[in-house]
């Protein structure tokens, strides 16, 4: 059974309409990258320490995210000057 709440599908326009393309860029990127962690451990190449577990997942999500997310920025940015350029000519 499908699940009816107050706003349906809420999550699916809050992710198209409030987020913006870099950022939801990053968030893939991001989890894709807890993803690869996540690999990591359980194949043993991080110690059975929860601190470093969660220092793994942090520093790999985190890394994937940011520079992902700065990458989509930059495209965005240079996409929206050279549309600039072109109105003005």
């Amino acid at each position: 059974m499908a699940a009816t709440g107050k706003y349906p599908g809420s999550v699916r326009r809050w992710w198209s309409t409030r987020l913006s393309p870099p950022t939801r860029v990053g968030i893939v990127f991001a989890a894709l990258g807890i993803a690869l962690a996540l690999v990591g451990i359980a194949r043993g190449n991080v110690p059975a320490n929860p601190l470093s577990i969660f220092m793994a997942l942090l520093i790999s999500g985190g890394s994937w995210g940011i520079v992902s997310w700065a990458i989509a920025r930059a495209v965005v940015d240079v996409e929206g000057d050279l549309s600039d350029e072109e109105s003005d000519e």
